[in-house]
């Protein structure tokens, strides 16, 4: 038996089954608890879907080489589907217990008050939500202070990030653990405030949103945008994040850029924000000052900026698009 915690996953939808299948992979025990009533044959049915479905997740990713085949029954087997009748003493056992019920306030509650009737004290307990503020969710739980935002992002059990949300009261001790959780399985969790949007969500709206305005104002083709986000906008901030970015070509560029387009398209949603705007009054532009989002001043930009050039080289030689020299002579006629 492992000596790793415990994990239990209360709602055996997608992100349910996710969280199981990374969990499961990184070598835990899961419990894939059921959190609706049905009847047996109900309940024998989803199970039987859900273990399938991962078992069909887990045979694309060995074929992908991920992982060598022989492991497959081995993860599978670290998973036990479990109905909602036997869920109480399953929910005794787990050391750790991630709510992934729909987004209804009325199913949070149930599940969550369910949940919390049958784990031990000192479990640690989390929501999925995208929706819900962890704060208005908090006093739905019996122990606040072990309670805590953990945002996936689908499919669970590939994305790395998870966005982590404490409310006032969460202990700082379960915070830490819930990162040390998620890192030793190879996720790479950061902490937010509880703000509507996370982090991701937030910022995807706003691009998915303006991919959409700019097909629909006929500036591109949705072939063409999809085009420039796999090959500039994601190719690039796959190896730098979007702050790093403005510290690393200019805060300055971003200023006038940010008041060109606010001006030229007459759409103050692209006016600099006045951060920006107090960092260029302040001659905090970034990597060239010194100082900026980050503190430069012990960097060595020259290596830096090699450490850049090297990550967008790996990513060309990964996608097969590193040339030769001289490689359009080779296709010239």
């Amino acid at each position: 038996m492992s000596a790793l915690p415990v994990i239990a996953a209360l709602g055996a939808g997608r992100m349910g089954r996710g969280i199981a299948q990374a969990f499961a992979y990184a070598g835990h025990q899961v419990l894939l608890v059921d959190a609706k009533p049905r009847s047996a044959a109900d309940a024998e049915r989803l199970g039987a879907e859900a273990l399938a479905e991962i078992d069909t997740s887990l045979a694309s990713l060995a074929e992908l080489g991920a992982f060598d085949p022989i492991e497959r029954a081995g993860i599978l087997a670290r998973i036990r589907f479990v109905a909602r009748d036997a869920a109480p003493l399953a929910l005794a056992c787990a050391d750790v217990l991630f709510e992934g019920v729909p987004e209804v306030m009325e199913a949070k509650r149930e599940a969550l008050e369910f949940a919390c009737a049958h784990l031990r004290g000192d479990a640690i307990v989390a929501s999925t939500t995208s929706t819900f503020l962890v704060g208005a969710l908090a006093g739905l739980v019996a122990r606040p202070e072990r309670f805590l935002n953990a945002h996936w992002l689908n499919p669970a059990y590939v994305i790395p990030l998870v966005e982590l949300s404490p409310h006032e009261g969460t202990s700082r001790e379960v915070l830490e653990r819930m990162k040390s959780l998620l890192e030793a399985i190879g996720k790479a969790p950061v902490v937010c405030k509880a703000a509507p949007g996370y982090i991701v969500p937030r910022l995807q709206a706003l691009v998915m949103n303006e991919a959409a305005r700019m097909v629909e104002q006929g500036v591109a083709t949705a072939e063409d945008i999809d085009r420039a986000c796999r090959y500039g906008f994601g190719f690039r901030y796959a190896n730098m994040g979007l702050v790093e970015f403005i510290d690393y070509g200019g805060n300055d560029i971003l200023y006038y850029a940010s008041r060109y387009l606010a001006q030229a398209l007459g759409d103050a949603r692209f006016a600099p924000p006045d951060i920006v705007v107090r960092h260029m009054n302040e001659g905090r532009n970034g990597l060239r000052d010194g100082k900026g989002f980050y503190d430069w001043a012990a960097v060595d930009p020259v290596a830096y900026r090699r450490e850049a050039l090297a990550r967008l080289v790996g990513m060309l030689r990964y996608t097969g698009m590193l040339r030769p020299p001289g490689a359009a002579l080779d296709r010239n006629p």
